[in-house]
């Protein structure tokens, strides 16, 4: 079996020794693909890190603007790539062309480049911090080693281990980036490091600035996050790889960035469904739904009264999930999952209220499912009622009153989002600063009267949370500049020769737009 090559040091190369082969399915069809591609030995992980490093001495002799250029490059290689990149990641995925891949995930994922881009540029990432009286001075920068990016299987572009979100901020922080492929869409991964590999042709970089292994023993990757030479791991996946991956990195003092899952509860109160019922149902239904509920954002948690309108919302929303089509999963393991998931909560209390199962379809398909729980029952096992279900399925929470609903909210987990539902004029707002302090504290982005779905590329977004959505409440996976601390060292110069200096703390603004904070006080002007 000919195998696919991997990209290694600007060249694609054989994997040395390789331990395995895998192939990706078309899970519309449950269809394995034909391209054969390998599990990696620690060979081919030890060959990336030696030539990263080699990029990382070559790095600091560039000015600054080539990794700006490669990233905007790359952007427009994508673009010119769109039509093979919308037809493999269709193929590996079953995510529509369109709107899904081709006019939404695309155009985000050569944006979040471009912001990148422009960032790297600006140099107001850097938190330039002068301190004219001491004679100190510091700013944030490379961390002087490559970064490894794990992307998940559910964004084929936008958080793709070789173009994401991840790889964006890693590079446009300075650090080569090691992309290990999600074994889901390969062949689009592929497709993203051939157009990186060009871009760094033409840009002037590093060659190992962008390397790409497709898979490796779960042994060999905690060898890999926890090597020596490696700077930091970025990271999307299920709870239990994610926790695995981030003790081996610990182990060794590595830093490991963790986006694990989330809930993302939405609390409706009794004045929001007064008002606008059915707006609110809709709402949940078709951002339960949407990508076929796997999304890391999806509502997976409603809270709500067990009145007579909190009722009544169970019935209408139980006769959407009824009629409404189910699409297809990402792969084989999703329904087996779901169905596990859902035996998980069914046998702590919950009641199936529509769906429940899989059944047989050309390609992986579950129910869209509906379960209800009372408020006394998730008080007492509020642990694995709060297992996740990837994909069309959503828990109902009862509450016997407004304490009680008070009491589960404090029994929340940690969450990527958190929402609340209440009346436009006013009528919850008691109930409201009841909740909202306890629910701030379980999510990284609090959001009112809309689902959590939608996570838009801005520079105030959060895309993190507590634990056990992410490894670190204190950072975010989306959201330029900050995305890009993550990948970045605090470096301090004491009473260090002006001339020396890097160019961000050195009195003159570098470009005359860097925002610095200079004796505590942010300004673009001169020291």
């Amino acid at each position: 079996m000919i195998l696919e090559p991997i990209l290694i040091d600007g060249g694609w190369e054989s994997a040395d020794s390789p331990v395995g082969s895998f192939q990706s399915v078309n899970p519309a069809l449950k269809a394995s693909l034909p391209e054969a591609y390998p599990v990696s030995s620690l060979k081919d992980v030890e060959r990336a890190l030696a030539a990263a490093h080699q990029a990382v001495e070559q790095l600091p002799a560039l000015p600054v603007g080539v990794i700006a250029d490669f990233l905007d490059r790359f952007a427009e290689n994508i673009e010119a790539d769109k039509a093979a990149l919308v037809e493999t990641a269709h193929t590996e995925t079953a995510l529509p062309r369109e709107p899904r891949l081709a006019s939404v995930e695309l155009p985000r994922t050569t944006d979040q480049l471009r912001q990148a881009a422009r960032a790297v540029r600006d140099r107001s990432w850097c938190m330039a911090t002068i301190d004219t009286r001491t004679n100190i001075r510091s700013k944030y920068a490379p961390l002087g080693a490559p970064v490894a990016v794990f992307g998940p299987n559910n964004f084929p572009f936008a958080f793709n281990s070789c173009a994401g979100g991840d790889f964006a901020a890693a590079v446009a922080a300075g650090n080569p980036v090691i992309a290990k492929a999600n074994t889901g869409h390969p062949g689009t991964t592929r497709l993203f490091a051939e157009a990186a590999r060009k871009a760094i042709q033409a840009s002037g970089l590093p060659r190992a600035m962008v390397q790409l292994i497709y898979r490796l023993r779960p042994d060999d990757g905690f060898r890999f996050v926890a090597h020596p030479l490696l700077g930091a791991t970025g990271f999307t996946g299920s709870r239990a790889a994610g926790l695995k991956l981030k003790a081996a990195a610990e182990s060794a003092g590595k830093p490991v960035y963790l986006e694990m899952g989330s809930l993302n509860p939405v609390i409706i109160l009794p004045g929001a469904l007064e008002e606008r019922m059915d707006q609110v149902v809709d709402e949940f239904f078709n951002s339960c739904t949407t990508g076929v509920g796997q999304l890391c954002t999806k509502p997976g948690l409603i809270v709500l009264l067990d009145d007579a309108r909190g009722r009544e919302f169970c019935g209408k929303a139980s006769r959407f999930f009824e009629e409404g089509a189910s699409g297809v999963l990402l792969g084989e393991d999703g329904p087996q999952n779901l169905a596990a998931a859902i035996e998980t909560m069914t046998s702590h209390g919950a009641e199936p209220l529509v769906g429940g199962s899989s059944f047989d379809a050309p390609g992986y398909s579950f129910q869209n499912s509906l379960l209800q729980v009372s408020g006394g029952s998730f008080l007492a096992n509020s642990g694995p009622l709060q297992t996740e279900a990837f994909g069309p399925v959503s828990l109902v929470v009862k509450a016997r009153d407004e304490d009680e609903l008070v009491k589960i909210v404090e029994k929340i987990e940690g969450n990527l989002t958190g929402c609340v539902y209440s009346h436009s004029a006013g009528k919850d707002d008691e109930f409201y600063n009841r909740i909202e302090p306890l629910l701030r504290r379980r999510v990284g982005r609090l959001l009112n009267d809309k689902m959590p779905t939608g996570v838009a590329v801005s520079p105030a977004m959060n895309h993190g949370g507590p634990y056990p959505a992410t490894g670190h409440p204190g950072f975010t996976a989306v959201g330029i500049p900050a995305s890009m601390l993550r990948f970045a060292a605090l470096h301090c110069y004491d009473n260090v020769r002006k001339h020396r200096l890097p160019m961000e703390l050195q009195d003159k603004n570098p470009t005359g737009q860097m925002w610095r904070s200079i004796d505590r006080e942010w300004t673009q002007g001169d020291i």
